[in-house]
């Protein structure tokens, strides 16, 4: 809902601090990031917020990887306070970003993330994605530094 997008953008930027990656080249400086109800407005996008006694706590999206000729989706923007963490909530809305990404049709989903992100890094290999050894497309996000895949 757009009266979510101060608080994803939040969450968003608080996370990313948090994990000491730079603003330029993440989520954090995203036009995407500054107005996510509408940028998920857009064919083939979808945005998951998840809330919890009616507060935010975080979300996860799918939408078509950027610069990509290819069936390729990107799961996008994935963040969570940190008191929504550890208690599954990543796990059930991959599970529901997957399988949105397989509903659009997608052959595969994509994703960045920072080398320190490890708790995140293990439940993407967790659900099956591997390593890359280059990004794919052109997020902008150059600095984020570990790209992984995973086919349906």
């Amino acid at each position: 809902m757009p009266q979510d997008n101060k608080t994803m953008k939040d969450i968003i930027q608080a996370s990313i601090l948090e994990h000491g990656a730079p603003k330029i080249g993440t989520a954090y400086s995203d036009a995407a990031t500054q107005a996510m109800y509408e940028h998920y407005q857009k064919p083939r996008r979808t945005y998951y917020v998840l809330e919890v006694d009616g507060v935010v706590l975080g979300g996860a999206g799918v939408a078509p990887l950027d610069n990509y000729k290819g069936n390729v989706s990107e799961l996008q923007k994935m963040y969570f306070k940190p008191e929504a963490r550890g208690k599954g909530y990543g796990k059930k809305m991959m599970q529901v970003c997957l399988k949105r990404a397989a509903q659009l049709g997608f052959e595969s989903i994509y994703l960045e993330t920072m080398d320190n992100m490890y708790e995140a890094q293990g439940l993407y290999k967790n659900v099956g994605f591997t390593l890359l050894k280059q990004p794919l497309g052109d997020t902008g996000h150059f600095s984020c530094p570990v790209q992984m895949l995973k086919t349906f």
